[in-house]
């Protein structure tokens, strides 16, 4: 299994980080892609990628952190993804639910992301809460020049995952598909599992059992497990379909062999 969204980076994990990347490998997790959301974050998700051989990296600047962007902040970004363990540029969009930084900052800083995505031809990681419309409509102006994308975390309908599919970008599941009545889950039982990737958001959303406590890559496992028995398949098909659909998507094909 691959977890498509972490961030071991964070403080959470000091002290156990070698044993959350062991735990995973146990539980049949065998590659994390680790998600940048500042610049400091993105340095240290390479550092990461450097110390272990089944992590890979992203760059980029969440939209918390729009107002204190600048123009040299894009030109960081651009040198650090020139490192061979970066895969995406992400997570960046809009977030209107906190508003942490003004919208019209956020916008900007979206933009000058997509346009660094499109220059690099990399795939993006969108994030995305009580945006989704505007979000969408950025997004559209550049997808066609984009090697593709993941909208994490996917906060919306199953008609607005088709929304994304049409652009050629695929959505990303973790832990709330094992939360009651999840509209997550609804989304993940009805559209078509070639367009789905498995997350953790780690520490972020840990599933059920572990609700509420630190959520590790090693629970994917557990978002598998849901979503196979929301499918009605086996879970051996939601591994090798949702792996395949991560590796197209970061280009690791060459690197899997699948």
């Amino acid at each position: 299994m691959i977890d498509s969204h972490c961030h071991l980076d964070f403080a959470d994990f000091d002290g156990r980080r070698d044993q959350a990347v062991a735990d995973a490998v146990t539980a049949g997790v065998h590659t994390i892609i680790n998600i940048g959301i500042d610049l400091d974050t993105s340095q240290r998700s390479i550092e990461l990628a450097d110390q272990y051989a089944n992590l890979y990296a992203t760059v980029g600047i969440h939209p918390h952190e729009a107002k204190t962007t600048r123009k040299e902040s894009i030109e960081d970004l651009r040198r650090m993804a020139a490192h061979p363990k970066v895969v995406a540029i992400g997570e960046i969009g809009l977030d209107f639910y906190r508003d942490h930084s003004p919208r019209a900052d956020q916008r900007r800083v979206f933009r000058q992301q997509l346009e660094l995505a499109v220059a690099l031809d990399m795939p993006i990681v969108i994030h995305t809460r009580n945006s989704f419309g505007d979000t969408l409509d950025i997004v559209s102006e550049y997808a066609a020049d984009l090697p593709g994308g993941v909208f994490h975390c996917f906060p919306g309908h199953t008609e607005d995952a088709y929304a994304v599919f049409d652009l050629g970008f695929v959505i990303s599941v973790g832990g709330v598909i094992t939360f009651k009545n999840s509209q997550m889950g609804r989304v993940a039982a009805e559209v078509p599992l070639g367009n789905i990737l498995l997350e953790t958001d780690a520490p972020f959303l840990a599933p059920v059992p572990h609700r509420g406590k630190t959520n590790y890559p090693a629970y994917v496992a557990l978002t598998a497990r849901k979503l196979a028995e929301l499918r009605g398949v086996d879970v051996s098909e939601i591994e090798q379909v949702t792996d395949r659909n991560c590796r197209k998507l970061f280009g690791l094909v060459e690197t899997f062999g699948g």
